[in-house]
């Protein structure tokens, strides 16, 4: 087997152990933990709809990230604690998440990246996108969140948004 080859089967042979796995993280020193923490605070009060929590996880010069169809309203860049809870309103009026499952989670320092699938179902259209794949990554300072830069299948998304 020469090297392309092998390569290419240790990748292989990895993803469908990362895949088989239960979410998992891996961290390298405190600050990673400390990051790691945050993040996963901050995605728990999301889902649980804990705007105090958010408030408290979020630092005031946060900045907020989703590419995608610019014809969706919570698509664009936020800046500030405030802003993004005007967002954070506008997405929930817009959204509704089905399914949510991280799968793996990486810290290194004040980084943080989360990979996971989720489903959404979108309040105008009432339609409802299979399930896919997300990524994200954040920033921590000092126990909070200043970054949140958000990647998913922003095709199927805008798809669902634009059903009729």
């Amino acid at each position: 087997m020469d090297r392309r080859q092998l390569l290419a089967a240790s990748a292989a042979a990895a993803t469908g152990i990362a895949l088989a796995a239960p979410a998992t993280a891996q961290t390298t020193g405190d600050e990673a933990q400390a990051s790691l923490d945050a993040v996963m605070a901050f995605m728990g009060a999301m889902g649980g709809g804990d705007m105090d929590a958010i408030g408290a996880l979020m630092a005031d010069d946060m900045v907020w990230q989703n590419e995608g169809d610019p014809d969706l309203p919570w698509i664009g860049t936020w800046e500030g604690k405030e802003t993004i809870f005007g967002f954070l309103a506008t997405f929930s009026q817009n959204v509704q998440v089905t399914l949510w499952g991280n799968q793996d989670a990486f810290a290194s320092g004040n980084t943080v990246a989360v990979f996971g699938r989720m489903k959404l179902r979108l309040t105008a259209s009432g339609a409802e996108t299979d399930a896919f794949t997300f990524a994200l990554r954040a920033k921590v300072r000092d126990g909070q969140v200043v970054l949140w830069n958000w990647f998913e299948d922003s095709f199927a998304v805008s798809r669902a948004f634009h059903a009729t």
